[in-house]
């Protein structure tokens, strides 16, 4: 039985525009699990929290449920989503409303294990 090599770990409804998020998500792309986390960690957005603990979540998948090596284990993918929308409404003048949408987002986080070719141990 061949391995997959990927984890997917999917944080729905998160209360932030998909605008704000991508910019995040866009940033770890690529890099390997534990430096997207330290840099989510010193990331100066407050949506990193949510995007660092979707990481968490896909590299203790990676772990548990594929006994993966965490330390081979990098960020393929990260998106976004739109989510549903809560519509609310502010007064205005002359007795009018106007709309306020407040946007959610889904986090979708992919990793892939990379294997080492270790040719040549003995030399």
């Amino acid at each position: 039985m061949e391995k997959n090599n990927i984890v997917k770990a999917i944080n729905k409804n998160v209360r932030t525009s998909p605008r704000k998020l991508a910019l995040v998500c866009n940033f770890i792309r690529g890099k390997k699990a534990d430096i997207a986390l330290r840099d989510l960690e010193f990331t100066r957005k407050k949506i990193a929290q949510d995007v660092s603990k979707t990481v968490k979540s896909a590299i203790s998948n990676a772990e548990n449920n594929y006994q993966y090596d965490i330390d081979n284990l990098f960020v393929k993918e990260a998106f976004v989503g739109k989510s549903l929308v809560m519509k609310r409404y502010r007064p205005r003048a002359k007795g009018r409303a106007s709309p306020i949408k407040k946007p959610f987002s889904r986090i979708t986080i992919i990793l892939e294990e990379k294997k080492d070719k270790k040719t040549k141990a003995g030399k």
